[in-house]
């Protein structure tokens, strides 16, 4: 969030359960790096997630005013 000022919506408020959705996906991805960190093997591990808004009505905004 930004910081409050003038005409900045910084402060969020509501059900946030009821108002976001975050998706995890299954799985993971794994990268073998045998290059890297001699005489090491490195392994590189990956997990796609995401989120979004999934009831606006839940969560409201407040609009700061300049003074």
């Amino acid at each position: 969030m930004p910081d409050i000022g003038a005409n900045s919506t910084s402060i969020a408020f509501g059900n946030f359960a009821a108002g976001y959705l975050v998706v995890d996906r299954t799985g993971v991805r794994v990268l073998r790096d045998p290059y890297s960190a001699k005489p090491y093997v490195l392994f590189y591990t990956t997990k796609r997630v995401g989120g979004g808004v999934q009831n606006f009505e839940a969560i409201k905004l407040v609009k700061f005013a300049a003074s």
